[in-house]
């Protein structure tokens, strides 16, 4: 018996129009919910982080199409030293010279990856990079220009905590992280682009792929975001932070919720100054650029799952305890 394809339009088509009766049907209390405070402070959130995050995820996209057409994968691992410290040191300083937010990390490390960077030495760029470039570094002065060694201690405490991950990463992993490999990349976008008429338009398709491939868990992280920070008291969340411990959970809590670029994050914990420790300030502005829920959906789309469970446990524990012993060490200090 002839066995027929279900035509692709078709898994859109049903689940929109059971979307469509469903509107329809409720449309007069879903607009009134539309209309409440709660809603459109939802709808500003969302915007907000959604808005700030799609240049840099349209950034990373761009720059890794154009590592895949443009450049041949024996380079990269030409370039790749055998010494680790050597290699964590290089991935450091190109944090430095490219200024890429944490958004746009993901599309460009799966691309260094599959073109011969190791894991470890990826890892190191992706965390230490949002923290260690230039903007961030102003923005964090401009936040705290009257305590500048909160300054200092951010920028110190992301590159340990990045390096010290990376080197746990060489000694641990054997395996690709990546959800698909090399091989399987190019199957799938080389035959599209053979007919496009050149590496000019490939590089456009490719980003194009590449930003709706990163894009629905980028929505996905944004909606969930928004919906955190929308209904979740914060006025509750606060009284929390009077307790010593309880102030560094709150903080790294409040920094995987609101998912704020590394540029703007300063702002907003230079407000708690007066109310938090340093080290559950330090807490905040090291773990949001290495690991909040927009960028843990990011990560999850790019990365096996396990994997990306072993870095948010690496992330979590490397940053709790070292804020914590560079809070002890300013007490000290002052």
């Amino acid at each position: 018996m002839k066995k027929y394809a279900v035509p692709k339009y078709m898994t859109v088509l049903v689940p929109f129009s059971f979307l469509l009766v469903c509107v329809i049907l409720f449309a007069p209390s879903a607009f009134r919910m539309l209309n409440t405070e709660s809603a459109v402070t939802f709808k500003n959130i969302f915007n907000g982080i959604f808005l700030e995050s799609i240049p840099f995820v349209l950034a990373g996209a761009l720059l890794s199409s154009l590592l895949h057409l443009w450049i041949p994968e024996q380079m990269i691992s030409r370039w790749v030293p055998n010494n680790p410290l050597l290699a964590i040191l290089i991935a450091c300083t190109a944090g430095i010279i490219f200024p890429i937010c944490e958004c746009g990390m993901i599309p460009l490390v799966r691309r260094l990856i599959q073109k011969g960077m190791p894991v470890y030495m990826a890892m190191v760029f992706i965390l230490a990079g949002p923290i260690l470039n230039p903007v961030v570094y102003g923005s964090t002065y401009a936040a705290f220009r009257s305590h500048p060694e909160m300054v200092y201690a951010r920028m110190g405490l992301a590159l340990i905590v990045a390096t010290a991950i990376g080197l746990i990463l060489y000694a641990t992993m054997r395996s690709s992280p990546l959800k698909m490999s090399l091989a399987q990349i190019n199957g799938q976008s080389m035959p599209r682009h053979r007919h496009q008429g050149g590496r000019i338009t490939a590089v456009f398709v490719h980003t194009a792929d590449e930003l709706f491939a990163v894009g629905k868990y980028l929505i996905l992280g944004c909606l969930l975001t928004a919906g955190i920070q929308t209904f979740i008291a914060k006025d509750s969340l606060t009284s929390i932070g009077s307790h010593p411990l309880g102030s560094y959970a709150f903080m790294m809590g409040f920094a995987f919720v609101l998912s704020l670029c590394s540029t703007s994050d300063a702002f907003v914990a230079s407000t708690f100054l007066h109310s938090f420790s340093s080290g559950s300030l330090l807490a905040f502005l090291v773990l949001g650029p290495m690991l909040d829920f927009k960028n843990l959906m990011l990560l999850l789309s790019a990365f096996k799952a396990r994997f990306v469970a072993f870095l948010a446990f690496l992330i979590l524990s490397l940053v709790f305890v070292l804020s914590f012993l560079t809070d002890r060490v300013l007490l000290h200090l002052n």
